[in-house]
């Protein structure tokens, strides 16, 4: 047990080690996140009986919670080979890489869920080029870091909102067929099905 320990608060191994808790991490992580959004789903917009509903629900946590522990264990494993082909230096361009090449082996195939993730990890990426406020979020975290992330400018993000929904309605109406599934579904229960009903019991109970 003693040797065991040793191991693990060794420095040597820190950075393998690290790897298989990424890979922890990624599988719970994905759990949290997927199962209460799929359970969600399948009550608000699910088809067919509960069984059915039931496996659809484990499948996409399945998948969501397997595919970060493959990213973060795979994106963690490039930059190890490349910190050690550099004599033992991280680079800059090293996460790009690492990312680039773990997205495209663990998110690359197009499927529901990934597609999902691809384009949530992609609006992060485009709301980051919103101008920043002066002062960091009010945030309390375990981890030690130098950098705490600086939100959105108040007046500079009112235009980004009006720009994202002004373009999603528009793309809704006239190319609704460009919109990831889940969103359009949602749109189509918001937008289209509160137009219809014939009955109180339509209007303001059951949809339809």
């Amino acid at each position: 047990m003693s040797a065991f320990a040793a191991i693990l608060s060794d420095p040597t191994y820190h950075d393998y080690l690290a790897i298989l808790k990424g890979a922890r991490n990624g599988l719970v992580y994905g759990v949290k996140v997927r199962f209460p959004h799929a359970l969600i789903m399948a009550i608000l917009f699910g088809r067919g009986d509960w069984n059915t509903r039931i496996r659809t629900i484990f499948r996409a946590t399945k998948q969501h919670a397997l595919n970060l522990a493959k990213f973060v264990s795979l994106y963690k494993t490039l930059l190890l080979v490349q910190k050690k082909v550099n004599g033992g230096v991280q680079r800059s361009a090293d996460t790009f890489v690492a990312g680039l090449i773990s997205g495209f082996f663990v998110f690359g195939d197009r499927n529901a869920v990934n597609e999902q993730i691809v384009l949530y990890v992609c609006s992060r990426v485009v709301a980051s080029f919103i101008p920043r406020a002066g002062t960091p979020y009010a945030m309390s975290s375990t981890a030690s870091s130098a950098v705490k992330p600086i939100p959105p400018d108040a007046r500079k993000f009112s235009v980004f909102a009006a720009l994202c929904w002004g373009a999603v309605m528009w793309l809704f109406n006239e190319r609704g067929e460009t919109i990831q599934p889940g969103m359009f579904n949602s749109m189509v229960y918001l937008y289209r099905d509160s137009e219809h009903w014939n009955s109180l019991r339509t209007l303001l109970w059951h949809n339809k």
